[in-house]
């Protein structure tokens, strides 16, 4: 299974009630360790991204400037258009024009493509995802000695050097987001009245993944030091589509079972969908990013306690301050990490809201209010 082909299957749906947020499935593309160890160096030094502000003198400095941008993204979905709405509205603060916004829709090739006619606009700021670095690097280096400063999200391209090719990298902070998981696993199963420990079933990403791997391992580390939660089963998966018989052998095999992690959003609505088929509401399920329909699961008090969510719409408005920056000769770190949220029934509203910058859609304030 090819990864482009896979995102590509998930993330063309529009419709709101699919998993919008299988925010960390886009941070994947071509995302190897491998990879990782060229261009992130150490993710311990990085940034976060509230750190990074302008002056209102460099903010004048830049409305001077006359810039444009360009966003050249992978593919499109409700959580690349958050993504996109941080970007465009940072800019626009920045006095920044955005002259062109591509969806690659998860191919290298129109993305080759779609670099080479944005090249041809000469923007002073690139804001992208590579879909696969190997087909699309000389594209981005034509665009880099066109004059674009670069900035990354998330997927490193192998041989660029920070502060020549690129100016930095914005992505989540994945070790934190593992923990933090993991505390809302033994919130959820925190019974004082119990002198035996808590039992949790954990569904993780069987594949050579920087993120999901990493979130995978903080997970399972944070939970090792919490001695009143037992890991009595783990179980990997590749594919979405099987987590659901997954999870229904898991508690077949461990009836004892009382909640279950799944590494995201997407994938653990199979993990749900074989709960309700065994009928077993009291088993809680933890996963990372939001989605509609596991929300709904949510604020109707079953299945899913909890799951942390990244900031899409922050992850943009950074991408845009760091380019700004640049332009104005500030080096950023090598990496830069966006905030994330712990959610659970009693905080969808304000962390939808963090995330997206919108809202909460009308089918879950309904559910919430009932």
């Amino acid at each position: 299974m090819t990864l482009s082909r896979y995102f590509h299957g998930r993330n063309h749906c529009h419709l709101v009630s699919k998993s919008i947020a299988t925010a960390f499935a886009f941070l994947l593309i071509s995302f190897t360790s491998s990879a990782l160890a060229i261009d992130f160096n150490s993710i311990t030094n990085a940034d976060k991204s509230e750190n990074i502000s302008l002056s209102e003198q460099q903010v004048a400095q830049l409305k001077t400037k006359k810039l444009t941008a360009a966003l050249v993204w992978h593919g499109s979905s409700s959580w690349v258009s958050a993504v996109n709405q941080g970007a465009r509205e940072t800019f626009s603060t920045l006095g920044i024009d955005v002259i062109a916004v591509t969806d690659a829709q998860f191919d290298p090739a129109k993305q080759v493509a779609d670099l080479e006619n944005v090249s041809a606009l000469k923007p002073d700021i690139i804001l992208s995802l590579s879909v696969d670095s190997t087909s699309t690097k000389n594209s981005y280096r034509n665009a880099i000695d066109s004059g674009a400063k670069l900035v990354l999200l998330s997927n490193p391209i192998e041989g660029f050097v920070h502060h020549k090719d690129y100016v930095g990298i914005v992505t989540d902070d994945m070790f934190g987001m593992g923990r933090a998981a993991a505390e809302l696993a033994i919130e959820a199963l925190n019974q004082p009245s119990k002198s035996d420990k808590g039992k949790l079933g954990m569904i993780y990403h069987d594949a050579n993944y920087f993120i999901t791997n990493n979130r995978d391992s903080a997970f399972r580390e944070a939970l090792s030091a919490a001695p009143n939660i037992e890991i009595v089963i783990e179980k990997g998966f590749v594919k979405e589509s099987d987590t659901s018989n997954i999870a229904a052998a898991m508690v077949l095999k461990n009836p004892e079972i009382e909640a279950i992690y799944v590494s995201w959003d997407s994938a653990a609505e199979g993990v749900i969908e074989a709960l309700r088929s065994l009928d077993r509401p009291d088993i809680k399920v933890i996963t990372h990013d939001l989605g509609v329909n596991n929300l709904l699961d949510m604020a109707t008090n079953r299945n899913l306690y909890g799951t942390v969510a990244d900031r899409p719409y922050d992850i943009g408005a950074t991408m845009a301050k760091l380019g700004a920056a640049s332009i104005l000769g500030q080096q950023a770190a090598q990496v830069t990490i966006v905030p994330f949220d712990k959610v659970t029934r009693t905080n969808i509203t304000t962390a939808w809201l963090e995330a997206f910058k919108k809202p909460l859609p009308k089918l879950l304030t309904q559910a919430l209010q009932q």
